[in-house]
């Protein structure tokens, strides 16, 4: 249980969850791989490769020296996709693609939250594009993501304006505590993956979710709370117990375009392929 609701007359607070295997079951950006596939952003043959790379994902997830990599490589292969049409695209497919993987635990998690006074946090790797339409599902009062620069034809350059990644979470999560008025010490964060230890050591109360060996050693070490998500529920069927409705979620930090992360993992489940 979470503690009590948030004394207004204090400093505020919130709580950080990470996105991917924290609040929804599989990669935000390689579920809507089939959906890219079919507006053209992708051919086949990738397609059939994000299947593959999710299931790695899902497997192990990605370490640092794999993120750093896939960052280099996203930069190049995502280079001319238009923005709106992957905004349009994820729009269209959003409830069908992410309600269903919403853990009911995160969904529960995250209203506790908000009936405590608290502000949610969204801080994710995965590209704005993505990551906002679901903070807005999920009711997040902010997004931190990654973002790619935008051209003037409106397609993504192919540079990184803002990688949403290890430290840099850390970092804008105390940019938003000193902008926003939030106590560290009061607040909360939420993740799978030792790649956020710095985020989660930012705070007073880190818990991780699902976590890979590393996190789930650093937690038991530091006497964090290690939670299991294993109940993805439609949100839907949960609307009617929901106190906080969705709202737009205001952009914290910026976002890599969904098309440029989809792009990245793409490239590590095919060097897996190729070096196994």
């Amino acid at each position: 249980m979470l503690r009590g609701v948030e004394n207004h007359s204090s400093p505020r607070a919130a709580a950080f969850f990470d996105l991917d295997k924290t609040v929804i079951a599989k990669s935000s950006t390689l579920t809507f791989s089939k959906s890219f596939y079919q507006g053209g952003l992708i051919n086949r043959r990738a397609a059939l490769r994000t299947a593959y790379a999710q299931f790695v994902f899902l497997a192990g997830g990605l370490d640092h020296d794999q993120m750093e990599r896939m960052r280099e490589y996203l930069s190049a292969m995502c280079r001319g996709w238009n923005v709106q049409q992957v905004r349009e695209i994820v729009a269209e497919t959003l409830h069908d693609l992410i309600d269903p993987i919403i853990y009911d635990e995160a969904a529960s998690l995250i209203e506790e939250h908000h009936t405590a006074g608290r502000d949610v946090v969204i801080v994710s790797t995965s590209g704005a594009e993505v990551v906002e339409p679901i903070g807005e599902l999920l009711g997040a009062d902010r997004v931190v993501a990654t973002r790619m620069v935008v051209g003037e034809d409106g397609c993504f350059t192919g540079e990184v304006e803002y990688y949403a990644y290890g430290p840099t979470k850390a970092e804008a999560v105390r940019e938003l505590a000193a902008s926003e008025g939030y106590d560290l010490d009061r607040c909360y964060a939420y993740s799978d993956s030792a790649t956020d230890l710095p985020m989660l050591r930012a705070v007073g109360h880190a818990h991780a979710v699902n976590p890979d060996r590393a996190l789930r050693r650093e937690a038991l070490a530091r006497g964090w709370p290690v939670l299991e998500f294993r109940r993805p529920v439609p949100l839907k069927k949960r609307l009617p117990s929901l106190s906080v409705p969705p709202r737009p979620a205001l952009v914290a930090a910026a976002a890599v375009g969904a098309a440029a992360a989809t792009a990245g993992l793409v490239w590590y489940a095919s060097r897996r392929r190729s070096t196994a």
